[in-house]
């Protein structure tokens, strides 16, 4: 396991695009979540009506314990920065053949999938260890009366690291197959934003169940949206809360699946 990572930082240590890409991942989760702040605090605190009313309606999202609630939610509306990196980094094996180079170099073609996947494990890493710290900045800043709660929601940290995990598996699964990193990021963008959005509507609309098991939506489901939300539809929140726990079980399944997939595949493949 060692080696395969040591090999795997040979090859991404001196590719510049990695770390422009890393730095980019570093810093979306703080400033995606600083951007809902700002429009927080420009809804509250002005001296008025409305703001006295969606302060009392809304808490502050942003305090112990509600932060990790709030940031893992926002957070994960943007999984899409880490994917660009996930797909990247495979579509590059094939690009510049290393992933053939490593099978005659002794590898086996396990091996090379196993790699991968202690990829995307330590890009979701990278992205958690943001989540944690912007989650844990607001929280320290913000003055309330409730810090001594800070650890009531912490079980949102799990639930993220899981959700993010999955979802780049799904990205790394586009760019494994297709091999374009243009092609397999455009897939998986319009997919993300669009598609399964416009899916989820329709089922809604329709009133066909069935729309929180398709692919992203899955996991998705393991954070609902933050406390806030359930004052506008008390019940649906309740419900979602409820449902935590089976899509937990639906995502393992689903993401173990998926890396099940991938070895087969390579297994079979013509390199």
């Amino acid at each position: 396991m060692i080696s395969l990572i040591k090999i795997e930082w040979l090859k991404i240590k001196k590719y510049p695009a990695f770390w422009w890409m890393l730095g980019i991942v570093a810093l979306t989760y703080p400033g995606v979540n600083l951007l809902f702040y700002n429009f927080y605090e420009q809804l509250t605190t002005k001296k008025d009506f409305t703001s006295t009313v969606a302060k009392q309606l809304f808490g502050n999202p942003f305090a112990f314990p509600e932060t990790w609630h709030s940031v893992a939610f926002f957070s994960s509306c943007f999984v899409v920065v880490p994917a660009i990196l996930v797909i990247m980094m495979i579509t590059n094996e094939y690009q510049y053949k290393t992933h053939r180079q490593n099978v005659i170099d002794g590898w086996s073609r396990n091996q090379f999938i196993t790699s991968k996947i202690l990829d995307v494990a330590i890009i979701t890493i990278v992205a958690s260890i943001m989540y944690i710290a912007t989650a844990t900045g607001y929280g320290l800043t913000i003055k309330e009366d409730n810090t001594a709660l800070w650890s009531e929601e912490i079980k949102y940290l799990p639930l993220f690291v899981l959700q993010t995990f999955a979802q780049l598996t799904i990205a790394f699964l586009l760019g494994f197959l297709i091999k374009k990193a243009f092609i397999a990021l455009g897939i998986f963008v319009f997919y993300f934003a669009i598609v399964e959005n416009i899916i989820v509507g329709l089922f809604k609309f329709k009133k066909i169940p069935g729309a929180r098991f398709l692919p992203l939506e899955i996991s998705d489901k393991l954070i609902p949206g933050p406390k806030f939300f359930k004052r506008f539809d008390e019940e649906g929140y309740k419900l979602a809360l409820s449902q935590i726990n089976e899509h937990i079980v639906y995502t393992i399944v689903l993401t173990a699946g998926i890396w099940g997939l991938c070895y087969y595949i390579y297994k079979k493949r013509d390199l």
